[in-house]
């Protein structure tokens, strides 16, 4: 089922012709409501360029010149880095939504004989399908439209595909349903994005996300994803844009290169203990509404606010496990 995607980076709109592409790349932090539409609440870099072609015979597929169309970046300069990530968390807490993650989007036309999505290996024969894909959509004009104005915000539609694309489109039905999956949620996932029937379809090809803390599993290759991939290409239903990794939750922001200069910053860290309030209080309120019978105190919630960071993780996974105690006994 398709969600919306709003103020999408460049980098997922690139589109190509006989004369050039559209080459580069963004990172940007994402935030999802409770209907899980996906929103861009701050650029971490976004670099696109126009890659002109040569005008001459035999050299028509190589890079001639460069134009720039694009260029916002703060991932090399720690305080608007840092200034940029407390925006947004606090964006994030003063409209209702959740810190969903770090999105990566990088366009390359498929020139590059290796996938250049840190995480993501595929074989030299699929990536050079995926080039003679994107040559023909853009030989025969068939890059498809997809950015739409929702009374004055841009968005798109998308659609995660996979065996595993549960661990990206989260399974719930309220806000406090996905605050409780992503303040575990660590790891990422990589891809390929491609446009089909007006929508950026996401094909998940390797991920390693979980949501507990003590686990991280290995990397794999979804080869029933792929071969999906080459069908639709054949058929001209799938149109090959650009490579997609997402890292999910807030750990997501530990990925930056410049995070061991940022993550003692005054600032940042009170940013981060007004979230792990915000997003504590959420996951609270959703296991007390299942465990409405037990009492935690005489006043449960204001004993709650008043815990330390980790004393309230700890009484979040006490309430967790009642919670499946309770649900284990009602089903004998």
């Amino acid at each position: 089922m398709p969600i919306e995607f709003y103020n999408p980076p460049l980098a997922i709109l690139a589109s190509g012709s006989k004369l050039g592409v559209d080459l580069g790349g963004s990172k940007s932090i994402l935030s999802m409501d409770a209907r899980h539409n996906l929103y861009s609440e701050g650029i971490i870099f976004s670099e696109l360029s126009w890659g002109a072609f040569y005008q001459e015979e035999g050299l028509e597929d190589q890079i001639d010149t460069f134009e720039t169309k694009e260029y916002d970046s703060v991932r090399e300069d720690p305080e608007a880095l840092v200034k940029t990530i407390v925006r947004s968390i606090y964006n994030i807490i003063n409209n209702k939504k959740l810190f969903y993650g770090i999105a990566d989007f990088e366009v390359d036309a498929f020139l590059n004989q290796n996938t250049i999505i840190p995480g993501l290996k595929l074989d030299y024969s699929i990536i050079n399908k995926l080039l003679n894909a994107h040559k023909n959509i853009r030989d025969k004009d068939l890059f498809p439209q997809i950015l739409s104005d929702a009374r004055g915000a841009k968005r798109i539609k998308i659609e995660f595909q996979g065996t595993k694309k549960k661990n990206l489109h989260l399974i719930g039905s309220k806000l406090e349903d996905f605050a409780d999956m992503l303040r575990l949620a660590k790891g990422f996932a990589t891809g390929i994005v491609c446009t089909s029937r007006g929508a950026a379809n996401l094909y998940i090809m390797s991920d390693n996300i979980v949501f507990q803390e003590d686990l991280l599993p290995d990397l794999y290759i979804d080869d029933d994803n792929l071969a999906i991939i080459e069908m639709g290409i054949q058929r001209e239903l799938l149109f090959p844009i650009s490579w997609f990794r997402i890292d999910l939750g807030i750990k997501s922001l530990e990925t930056l290169e410049l995070w061991d200069k940022i993550k003692d910053h005054s600032k940042l860290n009170k940013a981060f203990e007004h979230y792990e309030k915000y997003i504590s209080s959420l996951v609270y309120k959703k296991f007390q509404v299942m465990a409405s019978t037990e009492k935690i105190g005489k006043d449960g919630e204001e004993d709650f606010h008043e815990m330390s960071p980790a004393e309230r993780r700890q009484a979040l996974r006490d309430m967790a496990e009642t919670i499946r105690k309770l649900t284990d006994e009602y089903k004998k």
